[in-house]
């Protein structure tokens, strides 16, 4: 796989590039540190929407696009959680972004091993996929800007958000298990 730099990948690259941005963001000392932190979400969102779309629109997909896309989700995802539960360590909050994390390391992981076995397409993304990542990223945005500004009533709204995100987690875990269930059963 050799690494291709067009616009969609470098759109996904940025991505990465901006994680370390929200961190020092969040740890700002001052009021509007956590509305940056929800921009910079924002705009990783909106990327992870484009780069696909043009990658597509564009026919520049990529193997190391397709690698690399859910790998800058899932650490952008997983880092954010990280600083949303520092800050807010109630166990819905917790629990919902274990949930979540989890999910994305064992959906990795076996994303990664159907590839190994030639049975990658048997775990494609779903559109219940898509709905858990939109309800995720809309959450998460919801709950960095509820640091800030009218805590009440975006911070029920962001947790809400958070819960039903990972109950799409779970739902959408369970699917693409009971997807690969045949390749277990194969010899």
């Amino acid at each position: 796989m050799t690494m291709e730099l067009n616009l969609p990948t470098a759109l996904t690259l940025l991505r990465i590039v901006l994680i370390p941005f929200l961190v020092l963001a969040f740890y700002l000392p001052w009021k509007g540190a956590h509305i940056i932190c929800a921009v910079i979400f924002l705009i990783a969102a909106i990327t992870d929407w484009l780069d696909g779309y043009l990658a597509r629109k564009m026919s520049q997909t990529t193997q190391f696009g397709a690698f690399l896309d859910p790998v800058a989700d899932k650490l952008m995802v997983v880092v954010t959680l990280v600083l949303v539960v520092q800050a807010d360590p109630s166990p819905y909050v917790a629990i919902a972004a274990a949930v979540i994390i989890g999910r994305e390391i064992t959906i990795a992981s076996l994303r990664e091993w159907m590839a190994e076995i030639g049975q990658r397409n048997r775990v494609a993304v779903s559109w219940l996929g898509k709905w858990k990542t939109t309800t995720q990223m809309v959450a998460i945005i919801t709950l960095l800007f509820s640091m800030d500004v009218w805590e009440q009533p975006l911070k029920p709204i962001g947790q809400a958000l958070l819960a039903i995100s990972a109950v799409l987690t779970l739902w959408s875990m369970i699917c693409y298990l009971k997807a690969a269930i045949p390749a277990l059963r194969e010899p």
